[in-house]
């Protein structure tokens, strides 16, 4: 089914309906309104480049994450080289410094303790929790079981919680799952 290519009403309804999605994971990765943006524009331009390799019998939304991810991972080296530079520009915020202060430990405390998991772990969390993939689109992306991402994701968990000094921390992630 591969090599269609896409239409402009597919292109429109693409776009219409995953924009804030693909939006909250620049957002969430790169702290800034305006890379997140400019993400936004280059993943919906590759992802119009590249339909023609999209297979239409499966979900479009991890299709959309792989795209986002790469484009992201090259954005954040290109921002990493010019910060070695010295010449990246501040990042917006409407936050108050003592609450980016506190949001930033509270990040630094929870990426920690997911870090310690063991990869496989690791990616299902970051792609259910961070990335707000279903267990189904998780599993689809790293090519596993939905039964075998669901016991990762269990097993995670409950190694989080173990580990975990501030239990409440967790419990805020949990909440904010969809």
């Amino acid at each position: 089914m591969r090599g269609l290519p896409i239409t402009e009403e597919q292109a429109r309804e693409m776009y219409e309906e995953h924009a804030p999605y693909v939006y909250g994971i620049a957002l969430m990765m790169t702290k800034s309104k305006a890379i997140a943006d400019d993400i936004v524009q280059e993943v919906f331009l590759r992802a119009y480049q590249k339909y023609h390799l999209y297979d239409p019998l499966k979900p479009l939304r991890p299709w959309l994450f792989r795209i986002t991810m790469n484009i992201i991972r090259g954005t954040l080296r290109k921002q990493r080289w010019l910060t070695w530079m010295g010449q990246v520009p501040e990042t917006e915020s409407s936050q108050s410094l003592e609450d980016l202060v506190m949001q930033n430990e509270r990040e630094e405390e929870l990426w920690m303790a997911v870090n310690l998991l063991s990869g496989k772990r690791r990616e299902v969390v970051i792609m259910h929790y961070y990335t707000g993939l279903s267990l189904r689109e998780t599993a689809a992306v790293l090519g596993i079981l939905e039964g075998t991402c669901k016991s990762r994701l269990h097993a995670a968990l409950k190694q989080l919680r173990k580990d975990s000094k501030e239990h409440h921390l967790f419990i805020k992630v949990k909440e904010n799952v969809k």
